[in-house]
């Protein structure tokens, strides 16, 4: 193994430890494969894990009875183990990852007996509790490998043994995005209740507003569904197509919200200007192609020879986009500074500049959270609690929905459209005294 594909490893092992994916019954087909290192999957063993793993349809490219079979075969490892491991390999102290004693193996290729070598099944016991991933790995030199892969891991609970699919730090999952679930649809009454009592000052954004709960409280209930049927069985059972449906339609309305509320639409103004109606246009393909990515990243694994790729398209256009919703943020704000300069109502103007600056920095917070610190906190802490990250986000995103519902609500003197003439002269002061916005 070379120098950059050592690299590669760790960076592909990095990203599977930040994955969105859930461990599952996974199959996976490997074609024509010569990589040294190939990460099929990650999961969160108990003192009571099991891994069963088949392999069938087995090709190598070169059939030569002298090759050393040993070298080609799968095993587990855990991201502290696996650092060691290429430092190992760096000072030539081995000359293959299966020749560590930090890795566990599962199954070695020179153990393929009987008249068919094309296909084995095993199952592995681990009961030394952590995060592990199932790697392959291939010390062939210009050797390349085909095979079908079927690997299942799972964690028996209670006394009856009852298999539980998800990783030790994800079980309880479900619970979680369920209350969540529960908690927005409870947000989705409680905006009706207020648009029926406010209908008067009801304006657009604010229905479109009660459709982006909703939608969101349907993800979260798919994902509640998804997950507790991958807990008991290991897979979805069509529950994960609902669960992409209503993300992608998610992304794109509360991305959209966003814009919208940025450019004043229908409470300041009842039209997009053309720059604006841009900024959508870019960011509605992109959450299409991030949604895309989201997909092939979750469906295919770590095994898929593009998925480092895709994980890194899925990453790169969610920032685009999140640094995109900021501009119509900027363009009202430097707007209001003109306007209070020139249209005499220095106290409207100061309390619309106030307000969208405080909703700026609010979007700047959640993006920061949701999009760093999540993952900072996943990749820090214990395998045990990976449920405490999706627990943190979730809070951080509901905050969010409600300084936004709370700061533009329905109002007959919402505060972006106070006028007091008697703090009018105090505001044209006080504008005059700030500073100029910049980012």
């Amino acid at each position: 193994m070379d120098l950059s594909s050592r690299f590669s490893s760790i960076l592909i092992l990095l990203l599977i430890s930040i994955s969105i994916a859930s461990a599952e019954i996974r199959k996976s087909e490997i074609r024509s494969d010569d990589r040294p290192i190939i990460p099929l999957d990650e999961f969160g063993f108990t003192h009571s894990g099991r891994l069963e793993l088949d392999a069938s349809k087995i090709w190598l490219s070169n059939s030569n009875p002298d090759l050393d079979l040993s070298k080609v075969g799968f095993f587990l490892c855990t991201r502290d183990a696996w650092v060691h491991v290429i430092q190992q390999l760096e000072e030539e102290e081995i000359t293959c990852a299966l020749q560590s004693d930090l890795v566990k193996h599962v199954f070695t290729f020179n153990n393929l007996k009987g008249g068919d070598k094309s296909r084995f099944s095993t199952v592995f016991t681990e009961n030394d509790a952590d995060q592990y991933s199932l790697v392959f790995a291939n010390c062939l030199q210009q050797v390349k490998i085909s095979m079908d892969v079927r690997s299942a891991m799972y964690n028996l609970e209670g006394k009856k043994g009852g298999r539980d699919y998800l990783s030790a730090g994800r079980t309880v999952l479900p619970k979680v995005y369920f209350l969540f679930s529960v908690i927005y649809f409870s947000l989705a009454a409680t905006w009706i209740y207020v648009l029926y009592k406010k209908r008067l000052t009801v304006f657009a954004i604010h229905f479109f507003m009660l459709g982006v709960v909703v939608l969101k409280a349907l993800n979260l209930l798919c994902e509640a569904e998804d997950k507790s049927y991958i807990k008991k069985t290991g897979t979805a059972h069509g529950w994960d197509v609902l669960f992409y449906i209503f993300n992608f339609l998610k992304g794109i309305t509360l991305f959209t919200l966003i814009v919208l509320i940025g450019t004043g639409w229908s409470f300041l103004k009842p039209y997009l200007q053309d720059k604006e109606k841009k900024v959508l246009m870019i960011v509605i393909p992109l959450q299409v192609v991030a949604n895309f990515a989201q997909v092939v990243i979750d469906e295919t694994g770590p095994y898929g020879q593009d998925w480092v790729t895709w994980k890194q398209i899925f990453l790169l256009v969610d920032v685009v986009c999140c640094c995109a919703v900021l501009f119509p943020i900027v363009w009202s704000i430097k707007n209001l500074r003109e306007a209070a300069k020139t249209d005499g109502k220095a106290a409207v103007n100061l309390v619309k500049l106030t307000l969208f600056r405080q909703y700026y920095i609010v979007v700047i917070c959640y993006i920061y959270f949701t999009r760093v610190v999540v993952y900072a906190l996943e990749t820090i802490t214990s395998y045990k609690y990976m449920w405490t990250s999706v627990v943190a986000s979730e809070l951080a995103t509901l905050a969010f929905y409600l300084f936004t519902g709370y700061k533009f609500r329905p109002e007959v003197h919402n505060p972006y459209f106070v006028v007091d003439d008697e703090e009018e002269e105090a505001a044209a002061e006080a504008l005059k005294l700030e500073d100029e916005f910049e980012l």
